[in-house]
């Protein structure tokens, strides 16, 4: 009597994805399963809200302490981060571009993978466009999380943000290629 291999074997762990939208002011963060197949289901999403700290450098503790917090509790095996945009205002970009360092040295601190995408690479993923939106990535992500009412802009944004992480890896798997690889100029000069 043989066992199929099917039969035998035990279905792979789903990879839990943290993803940060990050902010000076809130920090977006949302965080999801994906199996084997490449379903994701949702598990956890929130704002980490930042403005209550007395000066600048103590969010940034608050964002780490936040994000040590949902690292602990949720346990990700893998983080992906939105990529900062340029700004028509220095100071909001450099602050921005302080609470994005501060959210990936966060996670490097706990020996998480981190991967980076482009909000226009996070808009193609999900709605087909990179042009597209808040309202819509909003609503795709509620939809494909199958998630009811609105979802908080940070938040939505964390998420959508790890959903196309999903979408990368699945698509690396299919490839037989790293998932830095597999989003077209992800793999180009990272070797």
């Amino acid at each position: 009597m043989s066992l199929s291999p099917s039969a035998s074997a035990p279905r792979p762990a789903p990879v839990r994805i943290l993803g940060i939208d990050p902010g000076s002011q809130r920090t977006g963060v949302g965080i999801v399963d994906v199996a084997a197949d490449g379903r994701v289901a949702h598990v956890h999403h929130q704002p980490l809200v930042l403005l209550d700290a007395e000066s600048f450098p103590l969010r940034l503790r608050k964002l780490l302490d936040g994000l040590w917090a949902l690292i602990e509790q949720f346990r990700p095996d893998e983080v992906a981060v939105e990529q900062v945009f340029l700004s028509n205002n220095a100071m909001s970009a450099l602050k921005l571009g302080q609470a994005r360092g501060a959210a990936v040295a966060a996670c490097v601190a706990r020996d998480l993978p981190v991967s980076e995408y482009a909000a226009k690479e996070i808009k193609l993923a999900l709605v087909g466009s990179g042009g597209a939106d808040k309202a819509q990535v909003q609503h795709m992500v509620g939809a494909m999380l199958g998630l009811s009412g609105k979802l908080q802009a940070d938040a939505a944004d964390a998420l959508a943000v790890a959903i196309t992480h999903a979408h990368v890896r699945a698509s690396a798997q299919r490839l037989g290629v790293a998932a830095r690889e597999a989003w077209g100029r992800k793999g180009r000069g990272r070797r």
